[in-house]
């Protein structure tokens, strides 16, 4: 299972308030760096 899909099946089944926004913060900053990566990745001009 792919870190995206445990981060999201544990969102879905956790109810502690704290964890939740650990793991939403996390999830974020997964985003972040594969926006970064693809930014890099894009050609300029």
């Amino acid at each position: 299972m792919s870190i995206d899909r445990f981060i999201i099946k544990k969102l879905d089944s956790c109810h502690e308030e704290q964890t939740r926004i650990n793991l939403v913060k996390l999830f974020k900053l997964r985003i972040q760096k594969a926006e970064k990566e693809e930014n890099k990745n894009r050609p300029t001009g």
